[in-house]
């Protein structure tokens, strides 16, 4: 996803509870969540010992040893509902291996069936609730080789006029491209800031080429070509390498790679 630069519940184990149904819920747990604690987590009670215990951690609710645990009410959670699928109505993060992944090509005959139209629009939706200008398949879990881009007139006039003229933006219908396919047209790269929803918080300067030819095929099914040049061009080349398992990081100036949110952090 293109985006515009700008405890689990705590839960406690009744004394009470017979030691098979504990070992039962222990074995039930382990291949849930690691306690979130990065820090070495020390035994608790009236104890003043404040050495941690080799090779387990004891954080108030969990103890393990490297062993992924979940809280009761979360397992019985996932027990009586399912966890979501494809198409998500998120955004997948770094580390989900969706996003390194080639995504596969569409069938043309299926654009217009419920499954893809369905892929379809979820994007729009989660795309315009985020107020983001471009999202790729795989950001929402669907290895397909479809993405997507609009700048609508809010976002741009939320924007410097300086700024606007600098970055070359323009307001953009949506578009949709399946199977897409770039051609550069000029070679000259210029730098600006981007950001992404799949590496949410962080921004770097990444360099992209000045005008690009993107074909494929729309929402219905047809043949469709169209040449950009300035901020839409860097949107399609974003998006293009979310298709190819590429991440914005990949190409960045590692120099500028920022916390969006870093003043506040101070604050």
């Amino acid at each position: 996803m293109f985006h515009v630069c700008s405890s689990s519940l705590a839960s406690c184990c009744c004394s009470t509870m017979a030691s098979s149904r504990s070992s039962l819920l222990l074995l039930s747990w382990s291949r849930f969540r690691l306690c979130a604690s990065r820090t070495p987590c020390f035994a608790s009670g009236p104890s003043t010992q404040t050495t941690p215990l080799p090779h387990v951690s004891v954080c108030r609710r969990s103890l393990s040893s490297n062993v992924k645990v979940r809280s009761y009410l979360q397992y019985v959670k996932r027990k009586l509902k399912s966890p979501p699928t494809p198409p998500y109505t998120h955004v997948c993060q770094v580390g989900d291996p969706v996003l390194r992944s080639v995504a596969a090509a569409v069938d043309p005959a299926a654009i217009t069936g419920p499954e893809i139209q369905k892929v379809l629009g979820t994007m729009v939706k989660v795309m315009r609730r985020l107020e983001c200008v471009g999202l790729s398949a795989p950001q929402i879990g669907v290895p397909l080789r479809i993405l997507m881009l609009e700048y609508p007139q809010k976002l741009l006039e939320e924007v410097s006029p300086a700024a606007r003229e600098a970055r070359a933006l323009s307001v953009q219908p949506l578009r949709v491209f399946v199977n897409p396919e770039l051609r550069v047209l000029d070679s000259r790269t210029v730098q600006f800031q981007e950001a992404c929803e799949s590496i949410s918080g962080f921004s770097a300067t990444v360099p992209r080429f000045l005008s690009v030819e993107v074909s494929g095929l729309n929402e219905k099914g047809d043949a469709v070509t169209w040449r950009a040049s300035g901020w839409p061009a860097r949107i399609v080349q974003h998006e293009m390498d979310h298709l190819d398992g590429l991440l914005y990081i990949d190409r960045m100036d590692t120099k500028t790679f920022i916390n969006i949110n870093w003043q506040e952090h101070n604050e």
